[in-house]
């Protein structure tokens, strides 16, 4: 007897898991507890053939997927962005956990060949939280330091350094423990520092990529520039074809490989900014040229990536 496949959404809450199975229509809940992940695996492993999919929630998905993942279940971590526009496209206006569920389920059955298996990696997963606590407290000290220069209360002046000179210490406490992390972890540490020999690349950038981009080397150059957010998408419509624009991808990577390549360009690099002013004097403008030359940084490393020693498995 052949077994159709299924397909598992799952709604994740603080409280509470909302599931529906596509296409049978089965649908209940069970509590975000230990006891009801283990719960919930049993039955989805007791459906036969099935995969799994969990919209990314903050952290909530993570011990249920890393739990399915462990007994042996295709599990994919979606962008909730994308399943909402499906159940817009499908004119379910409406949005409630159930709801969700069942359009995670139909956003899977319809993708899952086009998306990568969710798989845990201790390593890139304790990495990648450092670099996002990183990137706040950076983000807090830039905001401290206009804050001050226009700040007269004397407390508020004290409370606000003494912030700054606290977010100085636990940035070189962060810095200390990626150093540290990545010195246990040495495939890692080999890929770190392949990485930052490529000129343009510093520490940031190099915990960033290994962190948060693990296609790295594993898709094409337009699916890289896809996913940092650098490739121009077409917009075509019978006789009209507008020029491409670039959205979606992971606004931080772009951001760290936007200030590298500036830095490249001050520095005068010949590869990157021997590009850039080639654009330049062709008359682009300078957003477009900047778009450019990151897309070709980005291309240039998922190259390296895909051919270095150091990224093989």
């Amino acid at each position: 007897m052949i077994h159709e496949r299924l397909f598992v959404g799952i709604d994740v809450c603080k409280t509470r898991f909302d599931v529906f199975v596509h296409p049978s229509g089965e649908r209940f809940s069970c509590p975000a507890s230990p006891a009801g992940i283990d719960a919930l695996v049993r039955h989805v492993r007791g459906l036969g053939p099935c995969a799994v999919g969990l919209e990314a929630s903050g952290g909530y998905e993570r011990k249920l997927a890393e739990s399915q993942h462990a007994a042996g279940i295709a599990v994919y971590i979606l962008s909730p962005g994308r399943v909402r526009h499906l159940a817009c496209a499908l004119g379910q206006m409406a949005k409630t956990d159930a709801i969700d569920a069942a359009m995670i389920a139909a956003y899977l059955a319809a993708a899952h060949e086009r998306l990568t298996p969710f798989r845990p990696d201790a390593v890139r997963h304790r990495l990648g939280a450092l670099a996002a606590h990183r990137r706040r407290i950076v983000a807090e000290r830039s905001g401290l330091v206009s804050q001050c220069d226009t700040e007269d209360e004397p407390l508020v002046r004290a409370m606000i350094e003494e912030r700054i000179a606290t977010i100085a210490k636990d940035l070189l406490r962060i810095d200390k423990e990626m150093r540290a992390l990545l010195a246990q972890a040495p495939a890692m540490k080999r890929r770190y520092d392949r990485l930052c020999a490529v000129k343009g690349v510093g520490p940031v950038l190099a915990t960033g990529l290994l962190a948060d981009l693990p296609e790295l080397g594993t898709v094409s150059a337009k699916a890289i520039a896809a996913l940092v957010g650098v490739a121009p998408h077409p917009r075509q419509s019978g006789a009209s074809a507008r020029k491409g624009r670039c959205s979606g991808g992971r606004k931080h990577l772009r951001d760290i490989a936007y200030m590298a390549v500036l830095s490249a360009i001050k520095a005068k690099d010949p590869v990157l900014a021997g590009f850039y002013q080639r654009l330049r004097s062709k008359g682009k403008p300078f957003k477009l040229a900047m778009v450019a030359t990151i897309r070709k940084f980005v291309t240039i490393l998922n190259a390296i990536a895909r051919t270095d020693p150091a990224f093989k498995p």
